[in-house]
């Protein structure tokens, strides 16, 4: 790190702190060449990828977006906020960490279903309807048996 007055690349760090939950680290800084000191602050740079449509096109991920199709799929359903902001932070700590720099929607949409299946399997049915574009009673029928199959209901 160059000092902001000299710019000089000698500087040594005479203090460490976390701040922001750890999410950044401020460090107090003294430059060797003029003796100055200054406050320096790092934090992660975690940019999500982007994410490629179903037609091809690239789009920037909105959490927003996440957000918002999770809360539809939980509408009226019986499911503490803290969970579904948990299951968002999940999701994006899943996407921001991928090492590709572009992710298929698909496989956007697969966590989405793995979080609501966990949250509420009405919510989780719901979503794969849409998801999945289900046409007919019996898709949703054949899903369900997956679900109570799995579940150990059946």
């Amino acid at each position: 790190m160059h000092c902001p007055f000299c710019q000089s690349d000698e500087t040594k760090v005479l203090d460490t702190r976390l701040s922001d939950n750890g999410a950044q680290v401020r460090r107090r800084r003294e430059c060797a060449a003029c003796g100055e000191r200054y406050p320096t602050c790092e934090m992660m740079d975690l940019n999500p990828p982007r994410l490629i449509k179903k037609d091809g096109k690239r789009e920037a991920f909105d959490e927003y977006k996440l957000r918002s199709g999770l809360l539809k799929a939980l509408e009226k359903r019986n499911v503490e906020s803290e969970a579904i902001e948990t299951s968002v932070c999940d999701i994006v700590h899943r996407l921001t960490t991928q090492s590709e720099s572009e992710v298929p929607v698909e496989k956007l949409g697969e966590w989405v279903m793995e979080e609501l299946k966990l949250l509420d399997e009405v919510a989780y049915i719901r979503f794969a309807s849409v998801y999945r574009q289900f046409q007919d009673v019996e898709a949703f029928r054949q899903e369900i048996d997956k679900l109570m199959d799995k579940n150990g209901k059946n």
